[in-house]
């Protein structure tokens, strides 16, 4: 029955919607003029389930795969993702971006026992860096459980107060054959450091990194930056090291606004991400708590021709750029990475985020959605939801 109401009014203008409803709703096609009305009726019916099959292969729904803390990155027509195992270092490759479920997988690296790097594995990023290829991550040697003797020193609980960063190094024409092995612990002056990642600037390489400011402050959780001889090594003494962002703004603290002390306060999951037409340089980085709702995404731009190393040189943006969706129950959204389309014309965002966020971090599954930029020059993201969603350009 509404079916045949709708081919009763074939003048109504063109609405989205799914699938092959958006034909069904536009005017008479010439294919199927000319017809009797039982043919015609017929006609649209046709094109009704073709219009449904064509459309379901070029759109998609976010929600697709659960793990946490991913990576993506393309290289010679393969998407490439690593992702928080706590137990290991796992790379996935696909040849679509939007599709993880159905996928290869390769174990890169396991820790052997004992080592202060034996556990909790978190946040590995994989990078090409002359030619060589390098997985950065953070772990614990304890499974995130230091002893009384070290946690009395915290102001608050510290489970993490031993997770430090380490590198793989692997040779290859593709991270896929390439051999990994373990490098060295980059070194953060023997704090806490998690969520490390490379930022390359014609000035040179750096390290930037979630931080503490002192060696069991246990919060805030600030974001740190260090210059590099090469991948593994750091150029800059302690004296050197700068903290680029704390978590001074209330939608950066958990719960939102809290005054009283911060506790749960977190810069965290930075990201590299240049606007290729301008130029421009920004940090994306998660903030608030991972396993909240108010999780979410702020911005650091860092001045044309500046200092990354001069705090005052990067400029944060007031309010966050990425951020909850209550009306599509899109909760917790951050820990982004960024990647092109197949054919290299749009940009991606690949985060996490939760449905129902009373489950804290067993919620969180990954999503990805295309966004724009702004006149500025600032990257325009969109509110994130569950689609359906055009598939990427080329795909």
């Amino acid at each position: 029955m509404g079916m045949l109401a709708l081919l009763r009014a074939p003048s109504t203008a063109p609405r989205e919607g799914t699938g092959g409803l958006l034909l069904l709703l536009s005017p008479l096609p010439p294919r199927c003029s000319g017809e009797s009305t039982s043919s015609r009726r017929n006609c649209w019916l046709f094109m009704a389930v073709e219009g449904l099959t064509r459309k379901s292969r070029t759109y998609f729904r976010t929600n697709s795969f659960s793990e946490p803390h991913r990576w993506v990155f393309r290289h010679d027509g393969w998407y490439y993702m690593t992702y928080t195992t706590n137990d290991d270092v796992t790379l996935l490759r696909s040849q679509v971006l939007t599709d993880w479920n159905n996928v290869e997988s390769k174990v890169l690296f396991t820790p052997p026992p004992g080592k202060n790097y034996s556990t909790d594995l978190w946040a590995p990023e994989l990078h090409q860096l002359n030619g060589t290829w390098y997985v950065i991550f953070t772990a614990d040697p304890r499974s995130d459980s230091p002893s009384p003797e070290v946690d009395m020193y915290c102001p608050y609980n510290c489970p993490a107060v031993h997770h430090r960063m380490y590198v793989l190094e692997g040779h290859g024409s593709d991270p896929w054959s390439a051999n990994f092995a373990y490098k060295t612990q980059l070194d953060t002056y023997d704090q806490f450091a998690i969520d490390g990642t490379y930022f390359q600037h014609t000035s040179g390489l750096y390290h930037i990194y979630s931080c503490w400011t002192t060696q069991y402050a246990a919060w805030p959780a600030n974001l740190c930056i260090t210059k590099l001889e090469n991948p593994w090594t750091v150029a800059s003494p302690f004296s050197e090291r700068q903290i680029i962002s704390v978590p001074s703004l209330p939608w950066e603290k958990t719960p939102y606004g809290r005054a009283e002390n911060d506790r749960l306060s977190s810069n965290e999951g930075p990201q590299q991400l240049t606007n290729l037409r301008t130029g421009q340089q920004f940090l994306i980085y998660s903030a608030a708590r991972s396993d909240n709702r108010n999780y979410c995404l702020g911005l650091l731009e860092l001045t044309l021709g500046g200092d990354p190393m001069n705090p005052s040189d990067w400029h944060k943006h007031q309010y966050p750029v990425f951020y909850q969706n209550p009306a599509e129950s899109a909760f917790g959204v951050g820990h982004a990475s960024f990647v092109l389309s197949p054919d290299g014309t749009e940009d991606w965002i690949v985060y996490h985020g939760m449905q129902d966020p009373t489950n804290g971090w067993s919620a969180r599954t990954i999503r990805a959605q295309k966004f724009t930029w702004n006149d500025d020059g600032t990257p325009n993201f969109p509110k994130p939801g569950y689609g359906p969603y055009e598939t990427p350009s080329g795909q």
